[in-house]
């Protein structure tokens, strides 16, 4: 069954807008193309940018299910695509051998039927009668190998399985797959999506977001909260906050009933935001201060 899908990039936009998804026309288009298109779209960018957070209020407002493979090394297909049930094939064997009986074909035929297949998220998204939204997540962080593996599942919508055969999509699953960029990713497997780079947000996108996801805080607060993360991403640290530490600060300083950002509050909760040892040494010895003196320039503290 296919979807209802957006007719205009401005439709997609106000679909995610629904689901408090603030979407840059940019990001908005790439998706829109690969929905038009049916096309993967592969999305990389920093940690904590909204990566993985497109795919699931994509599906939620599509109303659709979710398959999510979450990458890691050592990944292979017993754990993304299907595996055999053994446990059932050997009941099987045991009923044959108790009844004698002797057809070596029908026995092969029963113990590689679907029947005895346990379908994993790649060979769900391609079972479903209403398309899915596939989430392959943080590619990089599996082994190269799955890169080739997943070809064929990007490029023809199907899956062969050497003792099955080959299973064809009845609706292709809308696509998207994401890197943090840990590595590159094989050129085979780009050339079959299309590609978005998801940057950090301007700073007016990121208070719409902050204010939809962090609710509570004053605007004095939120404007200060976003504008000190966003001149911190202008420093050399090991890893910059996402909008996910941009959120997740909020959250904690509304917490603390913080009503704005001082030297303390901000010190007593930068390992909300910072998560290497190194970037908090760097912002305790005089990056905060330089960052708050830059808001009080701006008259925002």
């Amino acid at each position: 069954m296919s979807l209802p899908l957006p007719e205009s990039v401005d439709a997609v936009i106000e679909l995610l807008a629904a689901e408090n998804y603030v979407c840059d026309r940019q990001l908005a288009t790439a998706l829109f193309l690969s929905l038009k298109l049916k096309r993967p779209l592969f999305l990389e960018g920093a940690p904590g940018v909204g990566k993985t957070e497109l795919a699931k209020t994509l599906a939620r407002a599509l109303n659709t299910q979710l398959l999510r493979v979450q990458c890691y090394e050592g990944l292979d297909v017993a754990q993304t695509a299907y595996e055999w049930n053994v446990a059932r094939q050997m009941i099987e064997i045991r009923l044959a051998e108790a009844v004698h009986e002797a057809d070596r074909e029908t026995l092969s035929r029963k113990l590689y039927s679907r029947e005895m297949m346990i379908e994993r998220p790649l060979l769900q998204a391609l079972t479903q009668t209403r398309s899915p939204v596939l989430l392959i997540d943080e590619l990089d962080r599996a082994d190269e190998p799955f890169d080739a593996f997943l070809l064929e599942v990007l490029a023809e919508n199907q899956l062969t399985i050497p003792e099955y055969g080959t299973v064809v999509a009845a609706e292709p699953p809308i696509t998207l797959i994401t890197s943090n960029r840990t590595r590159e990713i094989h050129d085979a497997l780009k050339r079959r999506c299309l590609y978005h780079w998801v940057g950090f947000p301007t700073v007016e996108r990121e208070l719409d977001i902050v204010r939809l996801k962090a609710p509570g805080a004053s605007e004095r607060l939120y404007r200060q909260v976003v504008e000190f993360v966003q001149r911190m991403r202008t420093l050399d640290l090991f890893k910059s906050p996402g909008v996910a530490e941009t959120i997740d600060w909020t959250n904690a300083l509304v917490a603390l009933n913080t009503l704005q950002l001082d030297p303390a509050s901000v010190q007593d909760t930068l390992g909300v935001l910072l998560k290497h040892q190194d970037d908090l040494v760097k912002m305790q010895n005089g990056d905060t201060a330089k960052l708050l003196d830059e808001l009080r320039a701006k008259a925002l503290l």
